[in-house]
């Protein structure tokens, strides 16, 4: 919509003219714009509809806005005719035409009546054109401002709510057919909890759009703003989680068979790991003396027993109960498996050491051999007390130990000896490590 010329003097003939003119393209301006918003989607949908809360309040307002308007056009329509028919009178209008011409088309020659509905309205006012027409474009852009926003939600939410909800049942009907169902699954009862939140936000944006419009901030044209979709993400949102969940169930359905066998593998491999550390640690208290051995757990009965639980859900198809139940399993078997190994680690930990200890004599043995002291009596010596120890049974790991590192630093004071490698006297050779336990050989053949 225009703004009317500014008021002046007494206008001459060619500036009426060009006011008239002015005025007549402003009344058609307002003329379609009144049309416009009578014929607006939005407009005919807020006239028909239940409405509540402050869409309610804000129409109803509305309403009066835009009767008020179409009385001041049909002021605005007079008061252009009128100034139109006193033009027509004469090509060339005398001074008091003029002068009254002057005082319809610039003074407050515009007089609009009150509406009895509206009280707090004066009985009438009166305006200049170019104030009216003002005021007429401040009362249309609040009434298409408040049209365009209805519109706007009714627009985008409905539909959106109406394919979310189509979503909505075929993951409902998707569940039933794993067993999902509410009371049972937590995924039944989020699936309950969604059908309500979207009949409930549909109800809610039909009949008060206006409490889900957001208006932007600094807009000046009618309608700035956008949807408020809020409630409608977080229950779409809520339903995409719903939807993976009962994915993760029929894929459950599918692999089951394949994931019972792989934790029975794995349940059986702890197991037996377990009964290998058991049978180290009798080994281990027998050959090794004043050895701290911990305790090693039975197997797995617990896992076995969920894992039969398993089984019965697959053979019943209640694939819901199924798939929580095998991820733990899969979890705890895995940390059961773990825990198997660390235990056999633990338990042949003393015989590992000894192990270590006989090889570390063996190396320096051929090494002393190497260079020309295989008949050195205080190695020889040491030696045999080391090795006597380390293949005797029980075995006292902490004085083998000892035993050893007296030889080796007798092999490192031997080795840093004369330089001419004469070795020192003495007689016999080094004994074998033996046939056995507590055995003793002569000679490095017997090894």
């Amino acid at each position: 919509m225009g703004v009317a010329g500014p008021p002046g003097p007494v206008m001459d003939r060619d500036e009426v003219d060009r006011a008239l003119a002015r005025l007549g393209a402003e009344h058609k301006a307002v003329e379609d714009s009144l049309l416009a918003l009578q014929d607006h989607a939005g407009r005919r949908l807020l006239e028909g509809a239940e409405l509540t809360g402050t869409t309610k309040e804000r129409w109803a307002a509305t309403e009066q806005t835009i009767t008020l308007l179409w009385s001041y056009f049909d002021a605005y329509t007079d008061a252009l005719e009128a100034a139109r028919e006193l033009r027509s009178r004469r090509r060339w209008p005398s001074r008091e035409d003029l002068a009254e011409l002057t005082d319809r088309l610039r003074g407050e020659s515009v007089l609009v009546p009150g509406t009895p509905a509206d009280p707090a309205r004066p009985l009438a006012e009166r305006f200049t054109l170019e104030r009216l027409v003002a005021r007429m474009n401040e009362l249309y852009a609040s009434s298409l401002d408040m049209v365009v926003a209805a519109d706007a939600v009714w627009s985008a939410l409905p539909a959106r709510i109406d394919l979310l909800a189509a979503e909505l049942g075929r993951t409902r009907s998707l569940a039933h057919s794993v067993g999902v169902r509410p009371g049972e699954h937590p995924s039944g009862d989020d699936l309950e909890s969604i059908t309500h939140e979207l009949g409930t936000l549909r109800a809610q944006v039909i009949s008060d759009p206006l409490a889900f419009w957001r208006p932007a901030a600094g807009a000046s044209a009618p309608g700035g703003g956008r949807p408020d979709t809020d409630r409608y993400d977080r229950a779409a949102r809520a339903l995409e989680d719903v939807r993976r969940e009962i994915e993760a169930v029929l894929a459950v359905r599918q692999d089951s068979e394949d994931r019972l066998l792989r934790l029975r593998d794995v349940l059986s491999r702890a197991d037996r790991t377990l009964a290998e550390a058991r049978a180290a640690r009798g080994e281990v208290l027998a050959k090794i003396a004043a050895s701290e051995v911990p305790a090693v757990s039975g197997p797995p009965v617990t896992l076995q027993e969920r894992l039969a639980t398993a089984a019965e859900y697959r053979r019943h198809a209640q694939w819901h109960r199924l798939s929580p139940l095998l991820e733990s399993l899969e979890r705890e078997a895995e940390d059961e498996l773990l825990r198997a190994r660390d235990s056999l680690t633990a338990v042949t930990a003393p015989l590992a050491v000894r192990a270590e200890l006989r090889g570390r004599l063996d190396a320096y043995k051929a090494k002393v051999a190497r260079h020309g002291l295989a008949e050195d009596l205080l190695l020889i010596e040491r030696y045999d007390v080391a090795r006597r120890m380390l293949w005797s049974a029980p075995c006292d790991l902490r004085a083998a130990e000892q035993a050893v590192l007296r030889f080796q630093h007798a092999a490192a004071e031997a080795l840093s000896g004369p330089a001419d490698g004469r070795p020192r006297p003495g007689s016999g050779g080094f004994r074998g490590a033996g046939q056995g336990e507590g055995g003793s050989g002569d000679g490095w053949g017997s090894q």
